[in-house]
């Protein structure tokens, strides 16, 4: 046993990972000289603000378990793992990466591009770095420097935590797995049909009635504001900028259900656990709407740091076309009075939506040129885009027939028709400026736990996440599913149940 640990490495662990072979690809990779090595006197050097030894802590703590190393975090010395802040051409979010004999340095000019280079230099290692025990290493990051920047601002994933109830817990662990991947939004649907998610002071039964239950009948929950709280924190501290979502006018039966007062009719319905939609509707035409609307906005504006505020908008089957615009033409302003940006799903663009304002397009291929063009003409208004075509990202839909979770309303979604799709031209007609990003949405109505959210993502997730990331330039199938196979064996190493797709050649690059 003793050999196995202290002897040499078999030949392709001995070998370091190509700086090209990193998901999502970076702008560009120029290999050259000789390897660096971490070991038991490496230490992390950080310059002297907060958050860079912010990071370096983060690191130094995903590092310590398999290597073994003490890896200290300082602010003086030479050679090892330094992160240093500097201007240069890297934006709000790029890096550089520079590695050879010596050391390897991470150069940003924001903290949360330190943290995107410190995600490169994990995949970089050998996946084992990723276990929680001591491993034998060698911990080698090949020599040669990468350039890095993203494409779009808005590389988001989304989680419905009302369909199904996730802990705060659930909720970190998979803020974690979007940051591997540089995900920096994490957009929460916290109201539906089925269940109502967030604490609101000034009407307590939202949550302690609207939140007891959940699709089948379980016992669902909420977040206190202090979970809320907690999940925004944890998000900051992993660069992800949480976007809440408050679905209305429609998708509001756990809302109607705790109040009768928002019923048109002032008759509270029953609670509701099954999977249709459309069905309901706050009441238009009543004051006391828009009283409810301007005190949840205001208390959930005050919890959320970020810029954006969701207010839904889909499927609202149940609201007349002329309620609808009415309902968003009073609704926005409230947004815009707590100081947040409107985002809403893209029929939000059949009423007149606010300045500034962003649009989640969730259609599919298929969907109506009409439709698509009503996007468009709200584009070239001024209206952003973000992209999440059901048929394309849509993490719930099933791989395949065979699949025993998600669903198969827009279709099969195998690895290869989630990545193989260009953002920037996808919808005719939308200026590329307006296009903001991509958001891969996860909705939960077959998903009761971690494993279920991890084999629905995976292997899916790292390319939503490329589309947001890499320039159209290096979109390539043939050469992303080598490179995708090659985290399989980092998701082994972290706990991540996955999808095995016969598209991807696992053994090629992975296991």
């Amino acid at each position: 046993m003793a050999a196995s640990v202290t002897g040499a490495a078999p030949a392709p662990r001995a070998s370091p990972t190509p700086l090209d072979r990193i998901v999502p690809a970076p702008a560009s990779a120029d290999p050259g000289g000789s390897p660096y090595r971490i070991t038991r006197g490496t230490h992390i050097r950080v310059d002297g603000s907060r958050e860079a030894r912010s990071v370096g802590e983060y690191l130094a703590k995903i590092l310590r378990p398999s290597t073994g190393y003490r890896l200290p975090v300082i602010a003086q010395g030479a050679g090892g793992i330094r992160l240093r802040l500097a201007e240069g051409p890297f934006g709000a979010e790029g890096y550089r990466l520079d590695s050879g004999r010596h050391g390897v340095t991470i150069t940003a000019s924001r903290p949360a591009g330190l943290f995107h280079g410190v995600q490169t230099l994990r995949q970089l290692l050998p996946a084992a770095v990723e276990k929680d025990s001591v491993q034998p290493g060698p911990w080698l990051v090949a020599g040669g420097t990468i350039t890095d920047t993203p494409r779009y601002g808005w590389r988001g994933a989304m989680l419905d935590v009302s369909r199904h109830f996730f802990t705060v817990d659930q909720v970190k662990r998979y803020i974690d797995q979007l940051a591997l991947y540089k995900i920096n939004k994490l957009h929460l649907h916290l109201s539906d049909d089925q269940g109502w998610r967030i604490a609101v002071d000034s009407w307590p039964r939202l949550a302690t009635y609207g939140g007891s239950t959940e699709v089948g009948g379980g016992p669902g929950g909420y977040y206190t504001k202090a979970d809320y709280k907690e999940i925004v924190r944890y998000a900051a501290s992993r660069y992800l900028e949480v976007v809440p979502e408050i679905d209305m006018p429609g998708h509001t039966n756990a809302a109607l259900a705790s109040y009768a007062d928002l019923n048109c009719d002032g008759v509270a319905p029953p609670l509701y656990t099954g999977t249709e939609v459309g069905f309901s509707s706050l009441c238009v035409g009543k004051e006391i709407t828009y009283d409810f609307v301007d005190d949840v906005i205001r208390e959930l504006a005050a919890l959320t740091p970020g810029r954006y505020l969701h207010i839904g908008g889909d499927e609202a089957h149940s609201t007349s076309h002329e309620d609808y615009v009415t309902f968003m033409d009073r609704v926005q302003p409230i947004v815009a009075k707590y100081g947040k940006t409107v985002v809403g799903w893209h029929q939000l663009t059949g009423a007149t939506p606010a300045k500034g304002a962003l649009a989640q397009y969730w259609g599919l291929d298929g969907t109506s040129a009409e439709e698509k063009e009503r996007v468009a003409k709200a584009a070239r208004n001024g209206t952003g885009v973000i992209l999440s075509p059901a048929d394309r990202v849509y993490l719930d839909m099933k791989y395949t027939k065979e699949t025993p979770l998600g669903l198969s309303w827009a279709g099969y979604v195998e690895v290869k028709r989630s990545y193989d799709w260009d953002p920037g031209a996808y919808l005719p007609g939308v200026p590329g400026g307006a296009v903001k990003g991509v958001e891969a949405p996860l909705w939960s109505e077959t998903l009761e736990n971690s494993g279920h959210v991890e084999f629905m993502a995976f292997p899916r997730l790292p390319g939503v996440a490329e589309l947001g990331w890499s320039s159209a330039a290096s979109h390539d199938w043939e050469r992303y599913k080598v490179r995708l196979a090659a985290q399989a064996e980092r998701w082994d190493a972290l706990g991540i149940g996955y999808y095995r797709s016969p598209q991807v050649p696992w053994g090629a690059g992975g296991q």
